[in-house]
């Protein structure tokens, strides 16, 4: 039978399999576990430090202390991953974002920690420089304010490679800078670090849904109205989303990703049908708020809104998702 031409009704009725649970939960194509989390964490210096971000009601900067119970909880839950992402103290700013490069720097000392603490938690960082930088842009400026490519590779080479001495399980280059997959991949080599994964934001798009990062991590205010419109990707394009896709691929990505996630589930799509690797998705910050702050209003069922955009990205072709409600729903998939 082919989709253009169905038995028809009445021989043919979808009802019938939508009946009663026992049957839906039989047919169901796509499900959700634990296991397709990655849950994103913002950590800062200091000791018994917790602050509220306004914009992300339920998610909070964490120093290392208050971290290792929430990491605790992610190995109870079976969330393999948590992508690590700093808020460092702008006096260690500067336009080159030098402290990225830091051995002892907040980063590198997290990873150690938490992979002395569980080490079967799988631990994930970002490589870029936004956090880093006086201007909030991911890379070096040039005298009129263009972001340099080859020199920002460089310095990202070198924040890799202290991130995998650290003993961090995966680097997730989120910069868009060209070629900066294959640098990282020889420099990852050579050094020895042959199991370190490099799981790659291929298609990351100039959007307007990271605002609420920004005021996590720090970088609204240093970025002004400046943009990121020539290193991200224009919101309109897909075919170029596959072209670099692949051009990620051939220099050595273990995987992918697409961000931001719902609005470009047709990226998802695509990329997952195109090349069959593990891709991924993050649900990102402004994604995250919107069904916050409808839920709080009364407006929308939270839980079910919740695990409904989840269940899409894996309908949409995701293997993963990053995502802020990874600890709510696998609390809720375990009927906690």
């Amino acid at each position: 039978m082919h989709l253009s031409s169905p038995t028809p009704f009445p021989a043919n009725r979808p009802r019938r399999l939508r009946r009663d649970a026992f049957t839906r939960n039989l047919v169901r194509e796509n499900r959700l576990s634990a296991h397709d989390f990655i849950y994103p964490v913002f950590v800062h210096e200091g000791t018994n430090r917790r602050e509220a971000i306004a914009s992300m009601p339920g998610v909070e900067r964490l120093s290392l202390d208050l971290l290792l119970p929430v990491a605790r909880q992610c190995v109870e839950l079976e969330i393999p991953y948590l992508a690590l992402f700093p808020a460092i103290d702008a006096s260690l700013k500067a336009p080159d974002g030098k402290e990225a490069l830091n051995p002892q720097g907040l980063i590198p000392n997290v990873v150690r920690a938490l992979k002395k603490e569980f080490p079967g938690l799988g631990i994930m960082t970002d490589v870029a420089l936004d956090p880093y930088t006086s201007h909030g842009q991911d890379g070096i400026l040039d005298e009129s304010g263009y972001i340099l490519n080859d020199e920002t590779v460089e310095v990202l080479v070198g924040q890799a490679l202290t991130h995998a001495e650290a003993g961090v399980d995966m680097v997730a280059p989120s910069d868009m800078m060209d070629g900066r997959i294959a640098a990282i991949r020889e420099a990852l080599e050579t050094h020895g670090h042959i199991h370190t994964r490099i799981m790659a934001y291929s298609a990351k798009y100039a959007s307007s849904f990271y605002g609420p990062f920004r005021d996590a991590v720090g970088t609204r205010g240093a970025l002004g109205k400046a943009d990121k419109n020539v290193y991200q990707m224009d919101p309109a394009n897909t075919d170029e989303a596959l072209r670099e896709v692949a051009l990620d691929l051939a220099e050595g990505a273990d995987m992918v990703m697409v961000k931001p996630g719902m609005p470009y589930l047709d990226v998802v799509r695509r990329v997952r049908d195109e090349f069959k690797v593990p891709t991924f998705a993050y649900q990102v910050s402004g994604e995250y708020a919107m069904l916050k702050a409808a839920a709080q209003n009364g407006w929308l069922d939270h839980d079910a809104v919740m695990m409904e955009s989840l269940l899409a990205f894996k309908r949409a072709g995701a293997d993963g998702i990053l995502t802020y409600f990874a600890i709510e729903a696998a609390r809720l998939l375990r009927g906690k």
